[in-house]
């Protein structure tokens, strides 16, 4: 009895450090992230208590704004160290979970809307052919539909 209710006191500590966020809303915010800096900060918040321990999808969302804070930024050096401390949590969580078709998504869409003096290409077309050849694994429809049509839209030059 007593082991029982210290696993179970166990797991409320843990679940209370995770807030229970569902990944649709991330994925709401995400694409709203880019066109609003509240958004994208509002959205990096949400995601603080996510890392590498606990959910390698979020720290990958996490990351990508972080990145994307560059957008909203007008010093280039802030622009260069959001940019650089995002990019070294999505490789993180890409190499934590390197089957995960959303986070291969997440890197393709970034390295297809970055400048190419960022250098941040080289995984490019592996990704775009890791999605390709992925996407009829994918169960959820919405992600699916997302990568599909984002696939459709990218267009040769980026390659």
């Amino acid at each position: 009895m007593k082991f029982s209710l210290i696993c179970f006191l166990v797991f409320q500590v843990q679940a209370s450090k995770t807030p229970d966020i569902e990944v649709e809303d991330i994925r709401l915010l995400f694409h709203q992230a880019g066109s609003s800096q509240k958004v994208c900060m509002e959205l990096i918040k949400k995601l603080e208590p996510f890392n590498e321990r606990n959910n390698p999808l979020f720290l990958g969302y996490k990351a990508s704004a972080t990145m994307m804070m560059a957008k909203h930024v007008i010093n280039p050096f802030s622009k260069l160290q959001y940019f650089k401390k995002g990019k070294l949590m999505l490789e993180k969580a890409i190499e934590l979970d390197l089957r995960n078709i959303e986070l291969r998504f997440l890197r393709y869409t970034i390295q297809t809307n970055i400048p190419a003096f960022l250098n941040y290409g080289s995984k490019q077309e592996s990704d775009r052919l890791f999605l390709s050849n992925s996407i009829s694994e994918i169960k959820d429809q919405k992600l699916k539909k997302i990568i599909s049509s984002y696939l459709k839209t990218v267009k040769s030059s980026h390659l």
